[in-house]
């Protein structure tokens, strides 16, 4: 269940202790990429909230601090097609044995993705925040906003859905460390299939 009051508002959705148990260690990338998550989890919030019209690409890669815009209201729509374009040149997909036990969004140069669906033609995107917390990963789901999942919750929510399998679970390393650079700022903004 996503369901958590945060500072007395129950916001609907899940803010465990994941983003605020390990702050020392935080850089500025690490605080910078909690902030994200924040944000987006504030907006569930709303009485008509904007990741409604926002796909889990996007949320994911807001999140890693692939848009040059200032909040969450300037991220532009990410579809499949761009969503693959974007793993093709950021991302290099890995085994499952090679995600790291011991790992914290906020503490690690490195960062993860689950992708669900074929690589090429993806339908979800989520991150890896914290590999000891029992929901590690961190989405927009269809249905229920953004929040924290378990692996089995992510694939509970798409099996068997259009004939997905768990062979349709792909897990991905962002290629170099660090923010993402300036030049390829806003590339997905502009990369679009006319066909």
């Amino acid at each position: 269940m996503r369901s958590h009051p945060i500072d007395g508002i129950d916001v609907g959705f899940s803010m465990p202790d994941v983003l605020v148990s390990k702050m020392p260690a935080m850089d500025r990338e690490g605080l910078e990429i909690t902030e994200r998550i924040e944000e987006i989890l504030m907006m569930c919030a709303r009485e008509h909230p904007v990741y409604e019209q926002i796909t889990s690409f996007s949320i994911a890669l807001y999140a890693l601090g692939f848009f040059d815009c200032p909040d969450l209201m300037g991220v532009q729509d990410v579809d499949s097609h761009e969503a693959a374009l974007v793993l093709n040149e950021h991302f290099k997909e890995i085994k499952a044995e090679a995600l790291p036990s011991v790992y914290h969004i906020a503490e690690s140069k490195e960062k993860y993705l689950l992708v669900v669906g074929d690589p090429q033609y993806p339908i979800h995107f989520a991150v890896l925040v914290d590999a000891g917390s029992s929901r590690p990963f961190f989405s927009k789901l269809p249905f229920f906003g953004s929040g924290f999942d378990s692996l089995d919750e992510l694939i509970n929510e798409f099996v068997g859905i259009d004939g997905m399998t768990r062979e349709d679970l792909h897990f991905f390393k962002k290629n170099g460390y660090g923010e993402i650079p300036p030049e390829s700022r806003g590339k997905i903004y502009i990369v679009k299939n006319d066909q």
